[in-house]
């Protein structure tokens, strides 16, 4: 993977310029993926969920987006604006979403391998801005570790909350809310906003009591 420049000290760099990985004997600047394993406690953990109004990234816009760090109340997000729409629709979150994701050496979702990343690739690609390139950065999807392992009824990310933690702290409201988001309306997005975070909260939760029961598939974003 690519090390993180633009969030890292000179002090940091020099040092990983200066030491070297054991098993390649290669400095950390360029085995970067190898300080992270040596070191796994500097690892930066971030949870990651879009909201959408449209499931394919051709025929939908991205209305919020949340990044939970891990063992941290901070959540990096953004939402769609009136003057967002009115202009170049979601370009702007896309691209602070983006910037956010600089933060992370490592990306955990919930289906995100089969919607979120997906979404914000196209979206990204669409609006011609850089999306992080195939290992350049670590992504897990807990999604696969509660399907193969636990034999729920159903797989959704609330299901396995309420089953495996005994709670959930998901919203529900009806599509008209997403239908008010789509023109701009500040309440709506609100509301979906904090059904983001609630959703980044409880998959943060669920990962730290499922992770150990299956493989952590670690692939590329």
């Amino acid at each position: 993977m690519t090390i993180p420049i633009q969030r890292l000290k000179k002090i940091e760099l020099i040092w990983l310029a200066n030491h070297k990985c054991a098993a390649h004997a290669h400095d950390f600047i360029s085995h970067y993926s190898c300080y992270l394993k040596e070191n796994p406690n500097k690892e930066r953990v971030g949870f990651l969920d879009i909201e959408t109004h449209g499931f394919k990234s051709d025929k939908g816009i991205m209305l919020t987006y949340c990044i939970k760090e891990m063992n941290k109340d901070k959540i990096y997000c953004d939402y769609i604006t009136k003057r967002d729409i009115a202009t170049h629709l979601d370009k702007r979150i896309i691209k602070n979403l983006i910037r956010d994701l600089g933060q992370f050496d490592r990306i955990i979702g919930y289906f995100s391998s089969g919607f979120d990343v997906k979404f914000i690739r196209g979206r990204a690609v669409f609006h011609d801005i850089a999306f992080p390139e195939y290992g350049t950065k670590i992504h897990n999807d807990l999604y696969y570790i509660i399907r193969s392992k636990f034999g729920l009824s159903h797989n959704s990310l609330e299901n396995a909350c309420r089953f495996l933690l005994g709670d959930s702290g998901k919203t529900h409201f009806d599509f008209s809310i997403w239908l008010k988001a789509v023109q701009g309306d500040k309440r709506s997005i609100a509301k979906i906003l904090d059904h983001n975070k609630r959703d980044v909260i409880d998959t943060e939760k669920l990962w730290k009591r499922t992770f150990n029961y299956g493989s952590k598939r670690d692939t590329s974003i």
